[in-house]
């Protein structure tokens, strides 16, 4: 079903260079990113990239969206976001991106008006929901070759999407601690992994290839929540297993950061 969809859908945007393929599995699904000009909706054309996440049992499980846009507030991208899931849900069982596509290019300049609104109130009813409780995501990152850049934007998406933790480096290892709202976790990823937030060896901006999911787990009630996003250095191993072990994550670091160091 997916994948006759996303013929479909290649057929409308993809000969306009729209439409590209970011990753397509048995197991876990397709991935592909869409962009779309919305005109005359706004004071100006706003153009928005939408990456879809289809896994293997959609279109019976609404996809994964992330949102983006040059001409947005990151609040207002998670603002669209969450109308074009609320939509999602009401086309259960039935191929449904291209609708959300055409609800959202009639509907934005509508919810662009009520952002702010709707945004202090979100914030409100997603700091009490206990609906998926509070997730963890540890992430391990090969390299960074514009670290300044790199480090800004993972910072940015944090605070964008409410998440606390910490980026951590230690000689060679970068690892990103994340806590957080579970939807918010899945939109950090979807981040990570289709923006470009680096630079190759000749310079030029890339997509983050070299990224390893090391553990995605609830938040137990031994664990720590840390009530911000911090950048830290370690000079010495012990100082990061130290940084694990305050948090309540001895565990975590027992079975995941010693076998970096191989």
């Amino acid at each position: 079903m997916a994948r006759e969809e996303l013929s479909a859908l290649a057929a409308i945007y993809c000969e306009r260079g729209a439409c590209e393929v970011l990753a397509a599995s048995e197991t876990h699904g397709i991935t592909f990113s869409i962009q779309i000009s919305v005109k005359e909706q706004l004071d100006r054309d706003v153009l928005l990239k939408l990456v879809f996440h289809l896994p293997v049992s959609y279109p019976s499980t609404i996809p994964d969206i992330s949102v983006s846009s040059d001409q947005l507030t990151r609040a207002q991208c998670v603002d669209v976001k969450d109308k074009l899931l609320e939509q999602a849900k009401k086309h259960l069982s039935e191929p449904m991106v291209h609708d959300l596509i055409l609800w959202i290019q009639q509907h934005l300049k509508d919810v662009i008006k009520q952002s702010a609104t709707v945004c202090k109130e979100n914030t409100l009813s997603k700091g009490t929901s206990t609906e998926d409780g509070i997730w963890m995501l540890l992430l391990h990152l090969d390299h960074m070759r514009a670290k300044a850049k790199y480090v800004k934007t993972v910072e940015k998406w944090a605070s964008d999407l409410r998440l606390t933790g910490r980026l951590m480096f230690m000689s060679k290892i970068i690892l990103i601690l994340l806590q957080g709202d579970r939807s918010n976790i899945k939109e950090y990823l979807i981040l990570q992994k289709t923006s470009k937030v680096d630079v190759d060896s000749t310079g030029k901006k890339c997509k983050e290839k070299m990224i390893s999911v090391l553990c995605e787990t609830k938040v137990q009630s031994q664990h720590k929540r840390f009530q911000t996003f911090e950048v830290k250095e370690y000079s010495t191993l012990d100082e990061l297993q130290k940084e694990f072990e305050t948090a309540g994550l001895t565990t975590l670091f027992s079975e995941f950061v010693p076998p970096l160091l191989k």
